[in-house]
């Protein structure tokens, strides 16, 4: 796989039909089996962030273009804005030109970053602030829960692949200060990584451990 960075948010990488098929997948699944081609897509994107340092954090904007013998991916991180988190483009329009996106490959990628269906022109997209963050050891799970100040973000928790996942909403009716939202998220980033597993993933294959009110519930039972 031949990988490029393009700037500090975006990244292009060519992938040829034989590299697919060596790495176990047949060219058809790509097209039409969406679970195959997202486990593709991250094992790319696992090799991209191990050669370039380029870590998947938030709204991500993807084209794809399909070659006559590979596919090129541009993956762009989308900045979060001071309003809210509506996506900014940090790629100048130039480089954007003449690169014809492949609709079915595209529609598969974005049900891996949209499983919910929202259109990104909907205000709703807007609303809330979702993050995923996956813990190795469940103690650090236990010691964020007895930090204060934690409580107000609607949290569910997984267990996938010997990690603990800890997916966190920032509910906007509740949170209007940009700043009680970098607060909780410093914390929250004392003792998880942020994620590259989907809640898409998550909800497919991993295991749900706490519905809901993670932080509350383990107090109760770890206190």
């Amino acid at each position: 796989m031949e990988i490029e960075r393009i700037n500090e948010n975006t990244v292009k990488f060519y992938i040829s039909y034989m590299d697919i098929e060596e790495r176990g997948f047949d060219r058809e699944e790509i097209w039409y089996n969406r679970d195959r081609s997202e486990e593709l897509f991250w094992e790319m994107m696992d090799e991209v962030h191990a050669e370039e340092e380029f870590a998947v954090e938030g709204p991500l904007w993807i084209q794809v273009q399909a070659l006559e013998k590979g596919l090129e991916v541009l993956v762009t991180k989308a900045q979060l804005s001071k309003d809210g988190p509506k996506f900014e483009l940090p790629l100048p329009n130039d480089k954007l030109k003449d690169l014809p996106v492949d609709e079915r490959i595209e529609e598969l990628l974005d049900h891996q970053f949209n499983p919910k269906g929202i259109d990104d022109a909907d205000p709703a997209f807007e609303d809330d602030l979702e993050f995923l963050l996956y813990f190795k050891d469940f103690e650090d799970v236990i010691s964020l829960s007895k930090r204060p100040g934690i409580d107000k973000v609607k949290t569910s928790l997984y267990s996938y692949d010997d990690k603990y996942y800890l997916y966190i909403e920032f509910p906007e009716q509740d949170f209007e200060d940009e700043e009680e939202i970098d607060n909780i998220l410093s914390v929250l980033l004392e003792y998880g990584q942020e994620s590259t597993v989907t809640i898409h993933r998550l909800d497919e294959y991993g295991n749900k451990i706490i519905e809901e009110d993670v932080f509350s519930v383990i107090r109760k039972h770890f206190s």
